[in-house]
């Protein structure tokens, strides 16, 4: 299939809709129409034998819709729903059919409206109906061709049960705690699934205003995207809700609940009204995400310098939901464990996560409802947004939950991914409904994130900022692509900035679509495009010779090494500009160098002993260190680690386990020095739990026993009792690690006391586990009261039947520590006081 790619620019009420790359045969002109009435058969066929219209998956760009008028009547007895709608289009180009979408729906009847028969009050004519389910889509065939330039009125009524699973407009359930199951009724559309709710257009280009009326019974409440407007009684005691008509928008972002859920509720400071909802049970639990939400609202109010276009926003924890959050305007949808927070049974780990997702899914108002993308090729740009805007937005509002680390702990996930042959580009063609939905996975989220945060280093942050800004304010209700954000980021200039003459100045300066970086002139476009379109992740390889620094780059592939036969063949066409940040042993100044060859030289400035590539690991890539690279580093490490920044460590860290040209005695080295930190730690923690090799699992463990926190201490010894993530064959090891450790020395041999029996009933008395486990936590005493202490529990076991030669051994040494002690501490003293 060829595709033109044309951007076409239609004015509706004054603002702009950008329209996506069309293919040739879904231009449907008149020789279009012709063709298909000429010549039927080249088209697929519908459900009752006749030929479908259309035959392409994505929808023709001849009618647009301009409003939606919805209602909706869910009955949460019988769990079906019955529904009617009025759509305003306009059509662009002359036609005699509609094409719309719609899955799994009964349409039971369709009318057309004329604009003179709307003035009129005619009633509409008939429409018939077809449908092609393989592509979800249905055609409206009119009697008349519809005229270009005007605009028309579809009715429809249909029918069809609540969805079982968690797309569309679905059922979901919950228990009282007086054991009453309640049957509640929600909508999630997100990527294609609005059309399993009602008749539409439903790609992200077409966006439209939608005014929805909800009937329900009394004892429920509806929500939607907008306020409430009005309540109307119906027969029967039932109530329909009017609610305001939303902003433009596209489908996936509607939204409407029946619960009988409760609330708790404050004001933004510019006035919004937010709302947090849950069961009534759980409606104590809903106070911290109404904190944190009214906190991030106004941080993003601020941050983005545009307010939030609604005038209420409401977060609703949903009893079965299949993704964390969703995050439809006005009205974001939450599983139970993203929104709710209980401080009598949530652990610090539950904030973080309720924060972290509160932030993402706001975020998203701005990043993918304000601006969203023109098809699902680019979902990273809602996405991975959104993840990046949980640093910015969470590192301000609540810095004590330390999100930097996490943020990293994610860059360091997808590369895993990234770094096979199976990994796929950001931005990829997606055409199915199944290709779309691949779309939302760590690639989109993590690693758009991961690559932003890299942009925003290189760009500075307050420039990345007032592009974006620019970007929002630009294409604000109105559709986006990845150029269009580089565009933004290259010339931050606001439309009302420029001059009658087409050209923005700042500071009396033009600017334009370039950058000027280390004096050259430099497209984010040109730099992005090589980490969007193509997949993988740069190994950066440095060596230095006196003050040269050659860098090469070449394609990481885990698990491919260059002697492999198939390793040539993945390099070839892989050439990343790569912003290369590096700091020396000479200054404090982080250099910067774009890498856009496969191979460089670079001129230091002055002579140095080491040098550190990716600064604070804020670049998407690996760095190897050829020649004595890793020696000087190591050499920093055990001389002053502090001299080295604690993201620069840990990167250190993981880039040794990324690189198998590494000698073992140096990973040794690396994670011991990286365990000094929480945030190391706990990331060599998760790499022993996943590692497969039994000596690089020693290495860990080892480094893990040389943190100077207790309770890391502490928490090992728990987890080798336990056996699941530490074996308890390793506990004797462990136990002798840590007691080597000035920080769990006491902390061992406490243990051993103290769980002796328990230690028993997991080794035999006499087995080698054993005996290591007591000399290894005694043999550094050197005290009369230590001594005295050992020989005393000793003496007690004694009495219980437990002896072993290893009682009397450690004694001994024991003695011996304290004669070496008393007659060498003098001469110790006094060296230590000459080296002062």
């Amino acid at each position: 299939m060829v595709n033109t790619h044309r951007k076409l620019i239609l004015n509706i009420y004054c603002s702009a809709i950008i329209l996506p790359q069309i293919c040739t045969c879904s231009q449907f002109t008149s020789s279009s129409n012709d063709q298909y009435n000429e010549n039927p058969g080249v088209f697929p066929v519908a459900t009752n034998g006749e030929p479908f219209p259309w035959r392409e998956l994505r929808l023709p760009t001849k009618v647009i819709p301009l409003h939606y008028d919805l209602f909706v009547h869910p009955n949460l007895t019988s769990l079906d729903f019955v529904a009617s709608e009025k759509i305003e289009v306009l059509v662009r180009d002359t036609t005699q059919f509609i094409i719309l979408h719609s899955h799994g729906l009964e349409i039971m009847n369709a009318t057309l409206q004329s604009e003179e028969d709307l003035r009129y009050k005619k009633s509409g004519e008939k429409l018939t109906v077809l449908s092609y389910p393989a592509h979800q889509q249905i055609a409206l065939l009119v009697p008349e061709k519809l005229m270009a330039d005007l605009r028309y009125s579809v009715a429809i009524d249909f029918q069809a049960k609540l969805a079982d699973g968690f797309e569309g407009f679905y059922k979901s359930t919950y228990r009282t705690l007086g054991g009453e199951t309640r049957t509640i009724a929600v909508t999630d559309f997100e990527p294609t699934h609005a059309r399993m709710a009602f008749p539409c257009f439903d790609e992200p280009l077409f966006k439209a205003n939608f005014s929805i009326k909800i009937r329900r019974e009394s004892r429920h409440i509806a929500l939607s995207n907008m306020p409430k407007v009005k309540t109307i009684e119906r027969e029967g005691g039932l109530l329909e809700d009017h609610f305001e008509t939303t902003v433009k928008m596209s489908t996936y972002l509607v939204a409407y609940i029946v619960c009988d859920f409760a609330s708790v509720s404050g004001t933004a400071s510019s006035g919004v009204k937010v709302s947090i909802y849950a069961s009534p049970d759980k409606w104590s639990q809903t106070h911290y995400a109404l904190e944190a939400s009214l906190k991030l609202l106004d941080f993003y109010e601020n941050y983005f310098n545009i307010h939030y276009p609604l005038p209420k926003l409401d977060l609703v924890a949903i009893p079965d939901f299949e993704s964390g959050a969703m995050e439809n305007w006005g009205l974001v949808t939450y599983r139970e464990t993203s929104l709710l927070f209980d401080p009598k049974t949530s652990s610090t780990s539950d904030k973080l996560w309720v924060t972290k997702v509160i932030a993402h899914e706001l975020a998203h108002q701005w990043f993918g409802n304000l601006v969203t993308m023109e098809w699902w090729n680019d979902i990273w740009l809602n996405e991975g947004f959104a993840t990046y805007m949980e640093l910015i937005s969470v590192n301000v509002t609540y810095p004590e939950l330390q999100f930097d680390n996490i943020f990293l702990n994610n860059c360091f996930d997808v590369i895993k991914s990234d770094s096979l042959n199976s990994s796929r580009p950001v931005s990829k063609q997606a055409e199915t409904p199944t290709q779309i939905q691949e779309m939302f996975d760590a690639i989109s989220y993590k690693k758009g994130a991961c690559l932003l945060n890299m942009l925003k280093d290189f760009l500075s942050e307050e420039k990345f900022k007032k592009g974006i800004i620019h970007y929002l304010k630009k294409f604000s209700y109105r559709n986006a692509k990845n150029d269009d954000l580089w565009s933004s980021l290259s010339n931050s200039c606001l439309e009302s900035d420029f001059t009658s003459g087409g050209f923005c100045y700042s500071d009396s300066k033009t600017t334009s679509n370039t950058l000027t970086f280390l004096e050259e002139n430099v497209e984010v476009k040109d730099i992005m495009t090589t980490w969007t379109r193509q997949k993988g992740i740069p190994l950066v390889v440095v060596e230095q010779e006196g003050r040269l620094l050659k860098l090469r780059q070449e394609r990481f592939l885990n698990g491919v090494f260059r002697d492999d036969p198939e390793w040539g063949a993945l390099q070839e066409r892989y050439l990343w500009h790569i912003p290369v940040t590096y700091s020396t042993s000479s200054s404090n100044a982080i250099h910067r160098h774009l890498l856009t060859s496969k191979t460089d030289t670079l001129y230091l400035p002055e002579k140095t002993s080491w040098v550190k590539l990716n600064v604070d690991s804020n670049g998407y890539y690996i760095v190897h260190y050829e020649a004595h690279g890793w020696d000087q580093l190591i050499a920093v490490l055990n001389q002053n680690h502090t001299l080295l920044r604690p993201k620069d460590r840990i990167g250190l860290i993981h880039d040794a386990f990324q690189l198998v040209s590494i000698p073992t005695d140096v990973l040794k080295i690396v994670y011991s020095v990286g365990a000094q930190t929480t945030e190391g730690w706990n990331y060599l923690l998760e790499q022993y739990g996943l590692s497969l090799s039994g000596a690089e699992k020693n290495k860990i463990l080892y480094a893990l026993s040389t943190s100077k926190h207790q309770e890391k201490l502490i928490k090992l010894i728990d987890l080798g009792m336990e056996g699941k993530v530490i074996k308890t064959q390793d506990l004797a090891s462990l136990l002798y690690a840590i007691a080597r450790n000035p920080k769990g020395q006491q902390l061992a041999w406490n243990f051993v006391k103290e769980n002796w029996t328990h230690l028993l009933e997991r080794f035999e008395l006499s087995s080698f586990p054993m005996r290591i486990i007591i000399s290894g936590t005694t043999f550094h005493f050197s005290s009369k009261d230590e001594l005295q202490e050992v020989k005393l529990f000793f003496e007690s076991l004694q009495t219980q039947g437990s002896y072993l030669e290893v009682f009397q051994i450690v004694l001994e040494t024991i003695s011996k520590n304290i004669k070496w002690l008393e007659k060498n501490l003098p001469s110790l003293r006094n060296w230590l006081l000459i080296s002062i």
